[in-house]
């Protein structure tokens, strides 16, 4: 069972819980665990290997260089993808959210839309 898996029976098991002073200790247990499994799914799966290839350098022939250790990118290197006749720049941008490598900012990337006619 993946953790999505046990998150959901923890939802289903505490809304099917009545809720009074017999059942808190076991609520609390509850969303403890819940609260451990959420967290798990933030964190950056252990298993993964740095290498040299990001996804800015497999889909572009622009060289991203990634290290063993965090926020490797200095400066902005952009490269761009032909994705049926539609030109497409992707930006490496260093990091920007001050703690991000304590988990600040949950992941979360700028992204901006841009049309030319």
């Amino acid at each position: 069972m993946g953790i999505l898996e046990k998150i959901s029976e923890i939802e289903k098991e505490i809304s099917r819980t009545q809720k009074n002073k017999a059942t808190e200790y076991h609520l609390g247990l509850l969303k403890a665990k819940l609260a451990k499994y959420r967290s798990q799914l933030l964190e950056p799966s252990k298993n993964l290997k740095k290498e040299k290839s990001t996804l800015l350098s497999t889909l572009t022939k622009t060289e991203s260089e990634a290290a063993s250790y965090e926020f490797t990118t200095l400066t902005c290197i952009p490269g761009v993808i032909d994705y049926n006749g539609a030109n497409i720049q992707l930006l490496d941008l260093p990091g920007i959210i001050e703690g991000a490598a304590q988990g600040k900012g949950r992941g979360k990337f700028i992204s901006v839309g841009m049309c030319k006619n």
